[in-house]
């Protein structure tokens, strides 16, 4: 059993190390095994904390033969991405000028996955600042695909998915601001939700300064991982409160009054003129067909315009990018990274402050809309990315493929826009390579998200069982 430790859900790890059926010890060395096997290939996992962990296992096995009282991650082995702070640890972000930032303090999410009894055992990779749909920086290199070295990880948090995917431990730390949680779940087979705005604590204790408005109502924190009884747990646990988060809200996370009819969730497959892939409509189908079987009343819709709310992202957000990381990217990044910002910005259309200005105040308006189309349907299910997943350096061909991809992902972009919360759950494969489809919820509401992911996984099966049982994977 020992050396299949590391295939194990986090709820499975915390319920067997609780009844000292094996130790917190025992996987830990099991999940380094696996990491040691894959990760030189991968480079999913860029700072191995192996011997604080060990440590930290030891502590948990005390704990436990002690009879003290433990929380719901004791001895479970999770991963934080490189861009959040780990007390004593280099924050770089993807950059070498910041290989040697140290963090003076842990993050919000860290120090409540500390509290459950979780143990960092590493720190997964970035791109530079975040700011790419692939992994791939100076300081680091080339995070790879468990499921195809030439396909995308996804980004920025494609260290997290990589990392998940190939078996690094059950739970894996990530953000969103675009689709960072959401588009490497898509491309590994993995299962993530992007939590609504307020709901998970978030603050960089290294940082000089405050992040733009849009920024911070935009981006948020969450979690990659297999399963997703997986994801409801560590976002459960990340969203406790922590005080130096001045938006965190004291809001329910699943103790909510039961609908009386059977769940509305309303479908679409509108591609606003942009070319849809037979795939992704067939993955959507498929995970409707789930749904319906479940008793969920599924119904074909046409919701608020999704493109509109792609565009505002592009354009109000870009003016924020464009003020606050341009300068440090052309300062401190590669001429990869230089050129894309460059590209984004010309494919945005930015505004200038006015513009910025408009837009805030009309977001209003739009989230208006949607939340009253979310009455009716509690839930609507969508594409994530229009395209099966592609190269590992697609953003970096030309402006055009850039401006292809980002058009591709106009459902990713429209639901950061609006900060409702949003999963993605696989659905199997297309061309190959895994495929997903995204649930969009009210606010606040990530139970009803994860209650109809759970639906879909339970009929189709956890993918990556299927890629471990390849021979280059076991």
């Amino acid at each position: 059993m020992g050396n299949e430790l590391w295939q194990l859900s986090a709820f499975e790890m915390a319920e067997g190390i609780r009844e000292k059926r094996f130790s917190a010890e025992e996987v830990i060395n099991s999940v380094i095994s696996r990491i040691d096997q894959h990760n030189p290939r991968l480079n999913a996992i860029v700072a191995d904390y192996r011997e604080e962990a060990l440590i930290a296992a030891q502590e948990a096995d005390r704990a436990i033969s002690a009879g003290e009282k433990t929380g719901e991650l004791h001895g479970v082995p999770v991963t934080i991405k490189t861009n959040v702070d780990v007390e004593g640890k280099p924050t770089p972000n993807g950059l070498p000028a910041f290989a040697d930032l140290i963090a003076p303090a842990d993050a919000p999410i860290v120090s409540n996955f500390k509290k459950s009894g979780a143990i960092i055992i590493g720190r997964t990779n970035t791109p530079e600042l975040s700011m790419r749909f692939n992994t791939d920086n100076p300081l680091h290199g080339r995070t790879e695909n468990p499921w195809n070295k030439d396909a995308s990880p996804g980004g920025s948090s494609g260290g997290a998915s990589s990392a998940a995917a190939a078996g690094f431990g059950p739970i894996h730390h990530g953000n969103d601001i675009a689709g960072s949680l959401r588009y490497p779940s898509f491309c590994c087979g993995l299962s993530t939700v992007k939590p609504t705005f307020g709901r998970v604590p978030a603050w960089l204790p290294s940082a000089t300064g405050e992040r733009g408005m849009l920024s911070q109502m935009i981006s948020v924190q969450g979690a990659i991982c297999r399963e997703v009884r997986d994801v409801r747990l560590a976002t459960r646990i990340m969203a406790k409160a922590d005080p130096r988060d001045p938006f965190w809200m004291p809001v329910p996370f699943e103790d909510w009054p039961e609908m009386t009819e059977p769940a509305r969730i309303g479908v679409t497959t509108e591609s606003y003129d942009n070319p849809i892939h037979p795939g992704i409509v067939e993955s959507i189908e498929r995970a409707a067909d789930c749904l319906s079987d479940a008793g969920y009343a599924v119904e074909r819709v046409v919701t608020p315009p999704v493109n509109e709310a792609a565009e505002c992202w592009m354009r109000y957000l870009g003016n924020e990018i464009r003020t606050f990381l341009m300068p440090v990217a052309m300062e401190h990044g590669s001429e990869t990274i230089k050129q894309i910002f460059e590209w984004f910005l010309h494919i945005g259309g930015v505004g200038d402050a006015e513009d910025y200005r408009e837009g805030i105040k009309d977001r209003t308006a739009m989230t208006r809309e949607w939340n009253l189309f979310l009455e009716k349907y509690p839930l609507i299910l969508s594409p994530y990315l229009m395209q099966p997943v592609g190269t590992w350096d697609n953003d970096t061909k030309n402006v055009e493929e850039l401006g292809k991809f980002l058009n591709s992902g106009i459902y990713s972009l429209c639901i950061s826009w609006l900060s409702l919360p949003a999963g993605v759950v696989p659905t199997g494969m297309v061309n190959g390579l895994p495929a997903g489809v995204q649930i969009i919820g009210r606010r606040f509401r990530e139970d009803l998200i994860l209650n109809a992911m759970q639906v879909v996984e339970d009929q189709l099966g956890v993918l990556t069982k299927e890629l471990w049982a390849r021979e280059n994977m076991v």
